[in-house]
């Protein structure tokens, strides 16, 4: 009969197993361990069945938030990515922007390992996801090491409109300016690390280019982005703007 059951089905056993893992957590480690197993095995089984790019407007049972993950890396290894211990995400190569995984609000231990070598440890960090809320977790690059950032994001739009933001993802690449193409500035003086707000748009396919803050200097072309009605985006930009893997554009639906 498995094979009749729906999406739904398996979020409300994953959101069972995840009751009982909370209730044998700190009585009975190994059930803890077994029914959280199981928590996961019954997300992924019913991310297999749905369109998870579209997860975070589509469902979201409550108490649960949605986790999206990008290497953003240039130059570092593929990842394996874990979440208190349970492996999330296998040989992760660079440029990779994984789809929306539904996680129970809460907070995490995030450990991210060169693919297949749990010795080394690239990130280590702790990550809070609240209800009802959707996150991109970016794996960058600082001075000779990897950081992990979160960002918040914001699929709700308007019916019929549509809406873009920018995150600067490039470690060697100046503050930007996002422009139309040779027309106005639209997003000012975005740094490393930095995040835009949404812009509103009415939907259109339209030439923007980044250019060094404050000045006419291209540093990287963003022609014919196309956006959809309904729809939020968030554009990365990753690479490096003086070295390979050159500078480039990511365009997610968020």
């Amino acid at each position: 009969m498995s094979e009749n059951r729906k999406p739904l089905d398996y979020f409300q056993k994953a959101s069972i197993y995840d009751l009982l893992a909370c209730y044998y957590k700190y009585t009975n480690p190994a059930m803890h361990v077994y029914f959280y197993q199981k928590h996961l095995n019954s997300l992924n089984k019913a991310l297999q069945m749905t369109n998870t790019s579209s997860f975070p407007q589509m469902y979201r049972p409550a108490g649960q938030a949605a986790v999206r993950v990008i290497h953003a890396a240039p130059g570092a290894p593929n990842v394996d990515v874990y979440v208190n211990g349970n492996k999330l995400l296998a040989d992760f190569p660079y440029k990779k922007l994984s789809d929306y995984m539904p996680i129970p609000a809460g907070k995490y231990q995030i450990d991210i390992y060169p693919a297949g070598n749990m010795t080394e440890t690239l990130i280590s960090k702790k990550v809070t996801v609240e209800p009802g809320k959707s996150y991109t977790l970016a794996v960058i690059k600082s001075d000779k090491f990897l950081r992990l950032l979160s960002f918040s994001n914001d699929p709700r739009v308007p019916a019929g409109e549509t809406k873009v933001r920018f995150i600067h993802l490039s470690p060697d690449a100046p503050a930007v300016d996002i422009a139309v193409k040779n027309g106005d500035v639209v997003f000012s003086n975005v740094s490393y690390r930095q995040t835009t707000d949404y812009l509103g748009l009415t939907p259109m396919t339209v030439d923007l280019e980044a250019r060094v803050a404050g000045s006419k200097n291209i540093v990287l072309p963003l022609p014919g982005l196309r956006f959809s009605p309904n729809e939020a985006y968030t554009v990365f930009a990753v690479g490096y703007a003086k070295e390979e893997p050159v500078l480039e554009a990511i365009v997610a639906k968020d």
